[in-house]
């Protein structure tokens, strides 16, 4: 695909300027934008993509982990287009062969045993789902959850949302009980080797149950927290806290939506760092199955999707031609193993990123796994996260040419598309390690 002339950097048009002066017109001022100017993207291909004024950027976020294989890619593209031919719509109501076969891929794939499947449309509707079959199935509306998490928007969701920042009501239908144990560099454990600090969680949890009535029903974690700022425990903590909960009945619901899929490289799934006790009683996924088709869904034994006894359907979850895509999409990810690719190229992205911050006193740490890595920016010389710096090294980045994500306070997101190049991996990390510099020289 060939594309018009990049601009300079620094100058715009005023192309985004008047779309953004409708945005604001019309759409609540909540929906946050990125960036000072905020950009329109109007086409995609491979890892990259091109904006309204024709400028291309290496995509190192992929519309928030969700386009996973690639912009464009052709598997999907006439995968959607020979359904969309076909029929648009149908709902659960009426079988529907795209979806039948997804499930049974995916129920195959999630190590559930007896597995049974439920498709949305978004991971806040996949998780507010699981809660629902979780608090049903246990007959309580006691909740575990960790501390920094987010798993969604929803009312459910943001009452269980452990991330102030995400959290604009402290209502909720749910009684939550925060954990410590994803964070593992900050925090009362934080001084303590990988053993002791599971040891510490586990007690913590043993302790927070004994405070609680006997019946929660379940914890819900990401194994790698997304907003939260990818960060993770040691593996085998939730292995260890599976070993408890299972004493007490309690079901443990792994969200994936942002691990799943094989993006961290060593697992295909983000619960399997932690499988010392089994798999998960339930778990939930959404963004890249899709490569930008709204898919979402739970995956649940048998004896737990089924504990509903009211009538229900989903009007879109399953829609043939979302359903087609995603098809298409898991296809194209087993065949080309790109999970593999995310454990090379992602751990050669990792060690880039980690000598770029190498000497700079505003990152804190480079943590992450496969092609899902977090850059912790600090106020130099306190810890303390700082929201300028990363707003610096968005900006800095994107005017190099590269955009990536945000996270809660000082953190900032790398997450690209699963078939990443070496070279292009090597590319967004100079641009990287130039914004860096910017915002440590700011500081």
């Amino acid at each position: 695909m060939s594309a018009r002339p990049d601009p300079s950097p620094g100058i715009r048009t005023d192309v985004h300027r008047e779309l953004h002066t409708r945005h604001q017109a019309v759409l609540p001022d909540w929906l946050a934008l990125y960036y000072a100017e905020p950009l329109e993207l109007t086409h995609g291909e491979g890892r990259h993509v091109w904006d309204a004024e024709g400028r291309r950027y290496l995509d190192f976020f992929g519309g928030i982990l969700t386009t996973m294989t690639a912009h464009a890619l052709p598997e999907v593209t006439k995968a959607v287009a020979e359904q969309a031919g076909r029929v648009l719509h149908t709902s659960t109501l009426y079988l529907n062969r795209p979806m039948v076969e997804l499930a049974e891929r995916i129920a195959a794939l999630s190590g559930i045993p007896d597995a049974r499947v439920f498709f949305t449309t978004s991971g806040t509707e996949a998780n507010d789902a699981a809660l629902l079959l979780a608090t049903t199935y246990r007959r309580s509306n006691q909740v575990l959850a960790m501390r920094n998490s987010y798993h969604g928007r929803s009312f459910s969701t943001v009452g269980i949302t452990g991330n102030r920042s995400w959290s604009p009501t402290s209502l909720s239908p749910l009684q939550t009980l925060y954990i410590h144990g994803s964070v593992r560099s900050r925090g009362p454990f934080a001084h303590l080797d990988d053993a002791e600090f599971i040891e510490a969680c586990v007690d913590d949890l043993a302790d927070m149950l004994g405070q609680a009535r006997s019946d929660v029903a379940a914890l819900i974690a990401e194994p790698v927290q997304g907003v939260g700022g990818f960060t993770s425990p040691p593996d085998g903590l939730f292995g260890a806290f599976r070993e408890l909960l299972q004493q007490h009945g309690i079901l443990w619901i792994s969200d994936e939506v942002q691990t799943g899929w094989g993006r961290t490289g060593d697992h295909f799934w983000g619960w399997q760092a932690h499988d010392a006790a089994g798999p998960p009683d339930m778990l939930t996924f959404a963004k890249g199955i899709g490569n930008g088709m709204s898919v979402g869904g739970v995956v649940a034994r048998a004896e737990i999707m089924n504990c509903l006894d009211a009538n229900s359907i989903s009007t879109f979850g399953g829609s043939p031609v979302t359903m087609a895509a995603a098809n298409a999409n898991l296809g194209y990810l087993l065949e080309h193993d790109l999970q593999g690719n995310a454990r090379r190229v992602g751990g050669l992205l990792l060690e880039r990123l980690r000598a770029a911050a190498s000497g700079l006193g505003v990152v804190r740490e480079v943590r992450g796994r496969g092609l899902m890595a977090g850059v912790e920016l600090v106020v130099p010389g306190t810890g303390e996260p700082s929201a300028d710096a990363a707003s610096l090294v968005l900006e800095a980045a994107r005017e190099g040419g590269v955009l990536i994500g945000r996270g809660g306070g000082g953190v900032l997101r790398i997450a690209p598309p699963l078939t990443l190049t070496v070279a292009e991996a090597e590319e967004g990390a100079t641009v990287l390690e130039r914004a860096l510099r910017v915002a440590d020289s700011a500081s």
